[in-house]
């Protein structure tokens, strides 16, 4: 069954509201991970999705985190609510459920800035609990989707040509390091795989220009398990959704498995 499966930082979900109800209705994803809600489960507008055509299961958090997943004419079967590893983080960054058949994650992974210091050894250490949890997955040989906000650039290839993000925790080696080691796991990363020598940026800063400059990064990704990776067709960004007024600083990437 062809599914086409999104992840989008939305960077508030009841301001850009108008913004991801206009991306529903024209190009329909089947199953979209939303990150940054920005609002309490009280304040999810389930309303407004289910009237674009989407279940939702969520887990909002006030001011700050949150996380979601969408599915089209379907309601997605919540796994959990939390990544496992550290029953004392209470930050609403990971939410899993399965959509027609596959599990499909929203994640987001912590900036760590600034580094280093403890908000960088809280990333590392997020960063290996999702190792850890990820190849419990991958053992079970289910299919997977692990798709969300990394707040990590892979390469340098990743991010434009500039010396202004040096001290980022977004592009620090053990960032990096982090990242190569949960795909090296046996996960495929659908947008360099099917795009190696095309720029993919999917955050573009709403500070000094980079919207109109294109300087941006790409720091969302969908990590494909094998039984996965095997039907994947096409995968992209989709990055005029970042021109539109009172847009998000992210735009939509994509996979279409066949």
């Amino acid at each position: 069954m062809r599914m086409k499966i999104a992840t989008f930082n939305i960077n508030n979900v009841n301001r850009r509201l108008p913004n991801l109800l206009r991306w529903l209705t024209s190009v329909k994803p089947d199953v979209v991970s939303l990150q940054e809600l920005k609002a309490s489960d009280a304040e999810f507008p389930q309303a407004a999705i289910e009237k674009a055509g989407y279940g939702a299961v969520w887990q909002g958090q006030k001011t700050w985190n949150g996380v979601a997943i969408l599915a089209r004419n379907a309601e997605p079967v919540l796994i959990r609510t939390a990544l496992p590893g550290d029953a004392g983080d209470h930050e609403a960054r990971y939410i899993e459920a399965a959509v027609r058949g596959i599990v499909v994650t929203s994640l987001y992974l912590p900036n760590g800035n600034p580094q280093p210091g403890p908000k960088f050894d809280y990333k590392l250490a997020w960063f290996k609990r999702l190792r850890t949890h990820a190849a419990k997955l991958l053992k079970q040989d289910v299919p997977v989707v692990l798709a969300g906000d990394y707040n990590v650039a892979p390469t340098p290839f990743d991010i434009y040509p500039t010396r202004s993000w040096d001290k980022d925790a977004l592009i620090q080696p053990k960032s990096r390091a982090a990242f190569k080691a949960l795909v090296d796991q046996g996960w495929c990363d659908a947008i360099r795989t099917l795009h190696p020598d095309q720029q993919m940026f999917t955050f573009w800063d709403y500070k000094r220009q980079r919207w109109p400059r294109d300087a941006g990064l790409r720091l969302d990704h969908l990590l494909l398990s094998p039984a996965v990776a095997a039907r994947l067709q096409k995968a992209g960004v989709d990055r005029d959704i970042r021109g539109e007024e009172g847009a998000s600083d992210h735009a939509p990437a994509w996979v279409v498995l066949k």
